[in-house]
């Protein structure tokens, strides 16, 4: 039998563990524990009209070995009621979190009204989590007067703390959306202000461990708990830069795929996320939409499981390429890979939406870093997949396209069309980082200047954006903590734009 079908039927047997009898028989003789199992908090994801996912990972003792759990599977026992008292209970159940889950648990809650705030919590071996607050999505196809999201990407543990979080949770938005590098998997050197275990995960207790070292923090935990999220991933998830099979140490490609396979089986233990996205060996189905009423839909996307592998290798200077090689504008070319593709053409035909975010993980619009230079890991190395983005938005004539993401550590605001210095199509806002390492505003600077398209860039703060929207605008504003490198920092308005529905063109504010 070949590796990849082992990982595949594995994956399927994890994913059905939960279901069978004897494991529920087992659990329910469970005694009450001596440590709090919730160690790792609770979060709620993908609201629908009449529902969400909620989400807990019992790990009474997170930094140690399966987070201080033993093999057996424990009764979970969960909530949901109309008042953060909890007193006005409207639905209930249980689930059972196993260990070939990472004792994880994932409740798609139906049959709520939309449009409203609800409250949850989890009970289990004697001892009750901490409330969360959650929402529905409103009716679909419904009005919507607005919608308050944030977002935010790329928090590397080692190099700062959460303060960005607090503040995010403190602003109870409608909904988070999380763009990448939730984890870093580098292995520890000693550098930075916080430490976590050294060795780099290669496996599935290395990357369950990572994530319970970042899900311990509270900061982290509280805004998971102030609103439902939606994510995806970006390379750290897995390792640094890879793309379909492959990263920049060129392991064999079965050799990658085992990683990737646990990596994506991590991913989805620690996240709010229906079981519709479970992965199956290396391969997990992560891009999708959210319909907010008529007023907002939200496509997100994976960059980096489908994709094409990186061209212009032998001329690159470990990640600029000229730009005028040849082979990163070949048609064949794709970031998304077809179905992806397909699938976002689609959105874009179907769309009823007076405004339409497309949820990624980079700077999309080309961006010179050095004369006559550009990126081959992001967009800039995909140039016909681009375009064939853009132009979907024009021939489909979707209403208000609205691009955000992360990846690059540094905020930025800009505007895209299909051509230098052609009329705008849509507007892009990107980052800043939770607590990633940005670059010098001496350098963004340059940067800026030296591409006319942004309006807007620093790289020494660090934050997460907030977007307001109405049916007449959208207001985007980036919000910098004072100093990510202690471990409470106050959070400010760094800058702010309106975009005015009809018009791509940025309004500083």
């Amino acid at each position: 039998m070949s590796s990849r079908r082992q990982l595949l039927m594995q994956a399927a047997a994890l994913a059905g563990a939960a279901l069978t009898p004897a494991a529920w028989s087992s659990a329910i003789a469970q005694t009450r524990m001596a440590d709090d199992p919730f160690g790792l908090g609770v979060a709620s994801g993908e609201p629908s009209p009449d529902g969400m996912v909620l989400w807990t990972r019992l790990a009474p003792k997170p930094r140690e070995p399966m987070g201080g759990m033993t093999p057996a599977p424990v009764t979970v026992r969960w909530e949901v009621a109309t008042d953060p008292a909890m007193r006005q209970t409207v639905a209930r159940g249980r689930a059972l979190a196993v260990a070939e889950a990472g004792h994880s648990i994932h409740v798609e809650v139906r049959g709520l009204s939309p449009g409203r705030e609800y409250w949850y919590r989890f009970n289990a071996a004697g001892h009750a989590s901490p409330i969360g607050r959650t929402r529905t999505a409103p009716a679909a196809g419904g009005a919507a007067d607005r919608l308050k999201l944030a977002y935010a990407s790329c928090q590397k543990y080692s190099a700062g703390y959460y303060s960005a979080h607090a503040a995010l949770a403190a602003e109870q938005p409608d909904l988070v959306l999380f763009l990448g590098d939730y984890i870093y998997e580098e292995a520890h050197t000693g550098k930075g202000v916080r430490a976590h275990p050294v060795a780099e995960p290669v496996d599935l207790a290395g990357y369950r461990e990572r994530y319970a070292w970042y899900k311990a923090d509270e900061n982290l935990q509280a805004a998971h708990a102030a609103a439902p999220w939606m994510v995806t991933w970006d390379d750290h998830e897995v390792a640094n830069d890879y793309g379909g099979d492959q990263d920049r140490t060129n392991p064999s490609p079965a050799t990658f795929l085992n990683r990737r396979a646990a990596a994506y089986q991590a991913f989805y233990e620690n996240m709010p996320l229906r079981r519709t996205r479970t992965p199956v060996g290396p391969d997990m189905l992560l891009y999708r939409s959210l319909d907010w009423g008529r007023l907002a839909q939200v496509q997100m996307l994976d960059t980096r499981q489908h994709r094409n592998h990186r061209t212009c290798e032998a001329v690159s200077d470990g990640k600029r390429i000229p730009a005028d090689c040849p082979e990163r504008s070949e048609p064949s070319r794709s970031l998304l890979g077809d179905p992806q593709e397909q699938w976002l053409q689609g959105r874009f035909r179907s769309t009823p939406a007076q405004w339409n975010l497309l949820a990624q993980q980079y700077l999309m619009g080309e961006l010179f870093s050095a004369p006559g230079k550009v990126g081959n890991d992001g967009w800039d190395g995909y140039v016909a997949s681009r375009r064939r983005v853009l132009e979907g938005w024009r021939d489909a004539k979707v209403s208000n396209p609205m691009v955000l993401g992360g990846d690059i550590h540094c905020f930025f605001a800009g505007e895209l069309s299909l051509e230098p210095g052609g009329k705008p199509l849509a507007s892009e806002f990107v980052g800043g980082s939770i607590s990633s390492l940005g670059r010098p505003n001496l350098d963004i600077n340059r940067l800026v200047a030296g591409n006319p398209r942004l309006k807007y860039g620093d790289g020494e703060s660090r934050g997460y954006g907030r977007v307001e929207i109405t049916p007449k605008a959208a207001t985007v504003t980036f919000r910098a903590v004072a100093d990510a490198l202690v471990p409470t920092s106050t959070v400010s308005d760094l800058a702010a734009f309106v975009v005015e529905a009809g018009n791509p063109e940025l309004k500083r504010v």
